[in-house]
C-alpha cells in the first residue's frame, strides 16, 4: 500500500493539517496545541514539499494483464523482471526518470533532454513465455540505436531473459523482456 502512496502528498496533508491546527490554536490562545502544531506541522509541511518536488510517479499499465499471464508470471518471471515491474510501479524520489542509471549505462541517455521516457508497461504471453514490455517515448534516439544496444541489454538484464526491441508507432519504442526459462 505504501508503494502506491505519495509520501510527498502525505507529508503535505498531515503537515498542512497540523500547521492549520497550530494557527487556529495560536489565535484561540491554546498554547499546547499551538506548540504541537508549529513544531510538528511546519517541518512535515516542508518535508512534504521537498518530497513532492523530487517525486517520480509510478508508470501505469497500458492495458490490463490477463489472468493466464498472471499465472505465467508466477511460474516463469525472472527476478530481474519482477524487480523492474515492482520498481516502476511505485513512487520514487530523487530521480529524474525511471531507468535513469540503466539508460546511462546502456548509452541510451546522452543528455537529460534526449533521454527516453518510460510511459507504460504491459505483461503478455509470447510463444508460451511470460513477457514484460517496457514502452518508451524516444523521439531523440532512433530504433537503429536501440537495436545496436540489444546485445548489451541482453547481458544487462541477466540470464533467463531475451531482449527484443520494436517500434510499434512513431517515436515509441517497445523494449520486450521475454523469460526464456534458462538458468545460468
Amino acid at each position: 500500500m505504501l508503494r502506491q502512496t505519495s509520501l510527498g502528498m502525505l507529508g503535505l496533508s498531515v503537515g498542512g493539517l497540523l500547521t492549520l491546527v497550530g494557527f487556529v490554536a495560536y489565535f484561540t490562545n491554546n498554547p499546547t496545541l499551538n506548540l504541537a502544531g508549529f513544531f510538528y506541522g511546519i517541518p512535515l509541511l516542508l518535508g512534504g514539499l521537498a518530497l513532492k518536488a523530487a517525486e517520480l510517479r509510478p508508470v501505469p499499465f497500458s492495458q490490463p494483464t490477463p489472468e493466464h499471464v498472471l499465472a505465467l508470471r508466477e511460474q516463469q518471471a525472472t527476478a530481474t523482471q519482477n524487480q523492474i515491474r515492482n520498481d516502476v510501479m511505485r513512487y520514487r524520489y530523487g530521480q529524474k526518470a525511471h531507468f535513469e542509471s540503466a539508460l546511462n549505462y546502456l548509452g541510451l541517455s546522452p543528455t537529460d533532454e534526449e533521454r527516453p521516457e518510460l510511459i507504460g508497461i504491459r505483461e503478455e504471453e509470447r510463444e508460451g513465455h511470460y513477457t514484460l514490455v517496457l514502452e518508451f517515448e524516444s523521439p531523440q534516439i532512433p530504433l537503429a540505436t536501440w537495436q545496436q544496444k540489444q546485445e548489451k541489454m541482453t547481458s544487462f538484464f541477466a540470464p533467463g531473459v531475451r531482449v527484443e526491441v520494436s517500434q510499434p508507432a512513431g517515436d515509441r519504442i517497445d523494449l520486450v523482456l521475454v523469460a526464456t526459462g534458462e538458468k545460468k
